[in-house]
């Protein structure tokens, strides 16, 4: 094993975005009164932060997942395993855990960055995985309850390998980080997938069962081709679809969808409405404001938008407009939660609710 003075905070994100992963860790501990410093290569899918001090627990307590825009996951205490034999990586790999792990986990997540150099894994992976699972398993190190912490195996290549902890409830709970949504049959266009994953990420299952249901109502604005709102329809919502360009075909013989040409940014509705959604191209400011004056005016109590980043000084430009829409909705109960989904490209998803005083 090599590496670091002392475990680290891995986290995993949208190849590019390795800087914005770094600034928002260096922040978050330094909240915690926490100094370090990160590794991170460009296009490379992650970042490490290394604390000057032995701080694995307090980052690992302090740190909250949701509070991450730019991560896909969070993994804490990691270790660098590294030059593994090629005939026996499974060795080197319980030497870590047993010296380092007091737990027995809930289970075990081989997994790489989400790169084209790191797929190329995957075939080692599938051989590799069974057989060291038993192993841990025959360790005593696997066995733990649901709400045991999991185990990550970060492979950087065949014969390295970051090791660390996640706690269910304080991380992604899908492998990589990635939820694995396939196309809908008969959406009209791939950013259905969009919301789809928006609405899994911030809604608890008690919140999807109150929110997206028969009887609510919805306003897609820059609705063309219809993703957004297919997606809303599906769940039984009626909607109201904002835009100037062509709807698909089947949405407009929906009784549920109503198509208005108008301009998403001027039109308001006659009655206020449950959600708004908006995945329209234009400058990240304009939008914040624009879902900001829908919920303090009271024309919806959520809205889910896309904000279109910049090529530069990308996690600045989110950090505006979220003190904008704070400045906005001052003395009104609401949330801001955003993150970069894996259907995200150059852009993040914003959940943002006005709570009923």
């Amino acid at each position: 094993m090599s590496g670091t003075n002392f475990p680290g905070t891995l986290l995993y994100c949208r190849p590019g975005f390795e800087r914005e992963c770094a600034q928002e860790i260096t922040d978050a501990a330094a909240v915690l009164a926490i100094a370090g410093f990160v590794k991170a290569r460009e296009d490379s899918g992650f970042a490490v932060f290394i604390p000057y001090e032995a701080a694995a627990l307090r980052l690992r307590h302090g740190l909250r997942f949701d509070d991450f825009v730019f991560a896909r996951q969070v993994v804490h205490q990691a270790l660098l395993v590294d030059a593994m034999p090629t005939g026996d990586r499974i060795t080197p790999l319980l030497a870590c855990i047993r010296d380092n792990f007091d737990t027995r986990f809930g289970e075990i997540l081989l997994e790489t960055a989400d790169t084209n150099e790191a797929k190329e894994l995957s075939g080692f992976l599938k051989k590799f995985g069974p057989a060291f699972e038993s192993a841990a398993r025959n360790a005593g190190f696997l066995g733990g309850d649901a709400a045991a912490p999991r185990l990550h195996v970060f492979f950087l290549s065949s014969a390295a390998a970051w090791v660390g902890t996640s706690d269910p409830g304080n991380a992604s709970p899908w492998h990589m980080g990635i939820p694995r949504l396939k196309l809908p049959r008969g959406a009209p266009s791939r950013s259905t997938q969009k919301l789809a994953e928006a609405l899994g990420v911030f809604l608890s299952a008690d919140e999807r069962a109150t929110w997206l249901r028969e009887g609510r109502t919805a306003v897609d604005l820059g609705a063309a081709p219809g993703g957004w709102t297919w997606q809303l329809v599906h769940h039984g919502l009626h909607v109201t679809a904002i835009d100037n360009g062509a709807l698909d075909a089947a949405l407009l013989a929906n009784h549920q969808v109503e198509h208005l040409h108008a301009d998403g940014f001027h039109w308001r509705p006659k009655h206020p409405v449950d959600w708004v959604v908006c995945d329209m191209i234009e400058k990240p400011a304009r939008i914040a404001k624009l879902m900001a004056d829908w919920l303090a005016e009271g024309h919806a109590q959520r809205a889910i938008f896309n904000l279109k980043l910049p090529m530069k000084k990308r996690r600045e430009e989110v950090l505006a407009c979220k003190a904008m829409v704070e400045a906005k909705l001052a003395g009104s109960g609401h949330q801001w939660r955003a993150k970069q989904l894996y259907h995200d490209r150059e852009e993040i998803t914003v959940s943002l609710a006005r709570h009923r005083g």
